[in-house]
């Protein structure tokens, strides 16, 4: 007797995807504005030293992972499968965002920031990938 292949729940994928990508986005704005209004970063528009750019690329990543793992958890299957969809998402607004803000000055950060965020989006997204999948890999 053959088990039944499982069935493609398009809404829990979508669910999932929509849940990581939404988290994602809140903890970074809700930082991004936390750190603006408490005088750790300067005003919105106002250039910053690498050392906070770096603050910022840190706690991105950290979001990307739990998002990735958020993902992946709620995935009705193949959880890793839906942390890298969500990474591969990662890298393609990542990259929108550094060709939309290459030229328009120290106010959008240096140059390596938002190539950092791309290359470390596909990363991040397998760390939380990892970490939602029980057992050896």
């Amino acid at each position: 007797m053959t088990p039944n292949p499982p069935t493609r729940q398009p809404s829990r994928t979508a669910a999932a995807l929509l849940a990581g990508f939404v988290l994602i986005v809140a903890l970074s704005t809700l930082t991004d504005l936390a750190l603006h209004r408490t005088g750790v970063f300067p005003p919105e528009g106002q250039p910053m030293p690498d050392v906070l750019w770096a603050l910022a690329t840190a706690y991105r990543i950290a979001y990307g992972i739990a998002g990735c793992w958020l993902a992946a958890r709620l995935a009705p299957d193949r959880p890793m499968w839906h942390a890298l969809a969500l990474g591969w998402l990662g890298v393609v607004l990542s990259t929108f965002g550094t060709v939309a803000t290459w030229n328009l000055g120290p106010a959008f950060g240096p140059k390596w920031y938002p190539i950092a965020l791309v290359l470390t989006a596909l990363p991040s997204a397998w760390v939380g990938g990892k970490l939602r999948r029980p057992g050896p890999q």
